[in-house]
């Protein structure tokens, strides 16, 4: 209840500062509010992230459920012969963790745990350090 009344303030705030809400804005506004009337709330979906050389990226969605935060992930490489790699960063019971993925082709990826506050992803190819692209906060 609360999470609707202050993303119907800061809707409304927004409003009459002149600063209107995008479509894309308003629906996930209102699908947190919905989200949060069920018991899961939705982040939403992210990506397409790319490496630095546009070789790889990934997407996906995250969410937050049970007191869990899930994170599904898809990872594409356009370019045979070598990998793509999707790391993920964390903030999680006071200290941050670090891990990686990596693939040749399409793949699909899921993870979650309790206690995370942040999470921040960004995407590599050719190697787990190598043409890596922008972070991006995605929780």
């Amino acid at each position: 209840m609360r999470k609707t009344l202050a993303i119907a303030a800061l809707a409304g705030s927004m409003a009459v500062t002149g600063l209107a809400l995008s479509p894309a804005a308003q629906a996930t506004t209102q699908s947190a509010a919905q989200a949060a009337t069920a018991g899961t709330q939705s982040y939403g979906s992210w990506g397409k992230f790319f490496s630095s050389d546009r070789k790889a990226y990934t997407y996906g969605k995250t969410w937050k459920s049970g007191g869990k935060v899930h994170t599904k992930w898809y990872g594409v490489d356009k370019s045979g012969g070598k990998k793509g790699w999707v790391w993920f960063e964390y903030y999680q019971n006071g200290g941050w963790h670090k891990f990686n993925k990596s693939w040749d082709g399409k793949v699909v990826g899921s993870w979650s745990g309790r206690g995370i506050k942040k999470v921040y992803t960004y995407t590599c190819w050719a190697g787990k350090f190598d043409n890596c692209g922008k972070k991006y906060r995605i929780y």
